[in-house]
């Protein structure tokens, strides 16, 4: 059968003057960017969930966007939407994909059932992967969509609950090593809760815990290389989501000492619900030594859910990958457009010129980014605001004088510190010359 995309040539790099909407303006795969292609840098994945999944359907109202297998479920469904995806990559010209186990294929009448479909289809996957050099950034199972999942997976009261998510959770983390996949995600999407009232928290975070603690000790045992991600979110199904933010995954991880095993794959609508900037999750996430991957899409200020739009703006964007190109890089994980497009955008083609868009703005971005890193002038002012820290006084002050120390020294001196401009205002023009 043709593919929903089969009429469409691969887009290619045709440079910023070009007014082809179906070419790459600034995307240049092969671009050499401080020591790293830009294909090496961005590292662009598709996801399954909302380019072959999602409907366009509302809350209030019916789908609106048809392709072949919609309303279909079962082996055939699930091989015509891997010839699709597979075929978008190609006009895209991604390195990587990343799915839900329910994006792949359909969940079956058992747990027995869903296992062996999901093995199937995953024999589809590899065979494409082989044929094409796709390879899979991340898998990660679906433990919010079924009723059984209504009050969590991890955090359910039932332990019932809980054995099937655990159960669901090794056999899809067996089918991403199997495919190669660079990492393994966790989003808990309904580990929270909608009231307090028929809520223990201190047993749901127990839970929670020892569920994580489980995965990384399945990844050691079966010799899995990838990464372990959380991906955090703040509300949205749930009221509260327990791992709410940077700050919060990290003291979780802390608590149930898994801080050395598990990263973080960051979203910039997630971190905008959370109240934080994107680059903020993404300093943060750097500092604690947690950074992991990046879901690359924006929300609606004015809207307070998770609009899931793709990226379009080039400051934010750029400064967001200013913070990873100053962490070292993501290292397994990549950029991944967890986007979809719009409810009346209903062709296949919408969902090209959206990939597009977002791909070219990334590469814009990048350049725009490391352009900062080469110029040097923020991180000069950000070292030299701090450089006292550097001095015999300040790097006895952080390690080797006690209280009392510090103390006597002060009542010993003459006059107090002065106050210094953080030159708040020069650095925000410097940061807009750069565009």
């Amino acid at each position: 059968m043709t593919s929903i995309f089969g009429n469409l040539p691969t887009v290619a790099y045709e440079g910023p003057e070009t007014h082809n909407p179906l070419a790459y303006r600034w995307y240049d795969k092969d671009r050499v960017v401080l020591g790293r292609t830009m294909r090496e840098h961005l590292r662009f994945t598709v996801c399954y969930w909302h380019s072959f999944v999602m409907n366009g359907s509302d809350p209030f109202g019916a789908p609106t966007i048809m392709r072949p297998w919609s309303g279909r479920d079962g082996l055939d469904a699930a091989r015509q939407k891997a010839d699709a995806a597979f075929d978008l990559f190609r006009v895209l010209d991604v390195p990587f994909y990343s799915f839900h186990d329910r994006d792949v294929v359909s969940e079956g009448a058992t747990f027995q059932e869903s296992v062996s479909n999901l093995d199937a289809i995953a024999d589809v996957l590899g065979q494409k992967q082989d044929e094409t050099g796709v390879h899979l950034l991340w898998g990660t199972a679906n433990l919010f969509s079924h009723p059984r999942y209504m009050a969590g997976a991890a955090t359910n009261p039932d332990p019932e609950v809980f054995a099937y998510a655990a159960a669901t959770v090794k056999h899809c983390l067996d089918v991403t090593r199997r495919l190669g996949g660079a990492n393994y995600v966790l989003w808990g999407g309904r580990e929270g809760y909608e009231t307090l009232l028929n809520t223990d928290l201190g047993r749901e975070l127990d839970q929670m815990g020892r569920f994580l603690n489980l995965v990384v000790e399945y990844k050691h045992k079966t010799g899995y290389t990838g990464t372990i991600l959380i991906e955090p979110k703040p509300k949205e199904p749930t009221k509260h989501q327990y791992d709410f933010d940077t700050a919060t995954v990290y003291g979780f991880l802390k608590r149930y000492g898994l801080e050395n095993e598990v990263k973080l794959n960051l979203e910039a609508n997630h971190a905008q619900l959370a109240g934080h900037s994107f680059e903020h999750e993404i300093a943060l996430a750097s500092a604690l030594g947690i950074l992991g991957s990046l879901d690359v899409n924006r929300g609606d200020p004015l809207i307070g859910w998770d609009t899931d739009q793709f990226p379009n703006s080039l400051p934010d964007t750029a400064l967001a990958l200013y913070y990873v190109l100053k962490s070292g890089g993501l290292g397994n994980g990549g950029l991944n457009f967890d986007a979809k497009i719009r409810r009346q955008s209903i062709d296949a083609e919408d969902l090209v010129h959206a990939h597009v868009g977002g791909i070219d703005l990334c590469a814009r971005a990048l350049l725009v980014a490391a352009g900062m890193i080469e110029d040097g002038r923020l991180a000069r002012h950000v070292e030299d605001r701090y450089a006292g820290w550097n001095s015999a006084r300040g790097k006895a002050l952080a390690s080797s004088m006690s209280l009392e120390d510090i103390a006597r020294d002060v009542a010993g001196r003459s006059d107090g510190p002065q106050p210094k401009s953080g030159r708040q205002e020069y650095l925000e023009n410097l940061l807009n010359s750069y565009f």
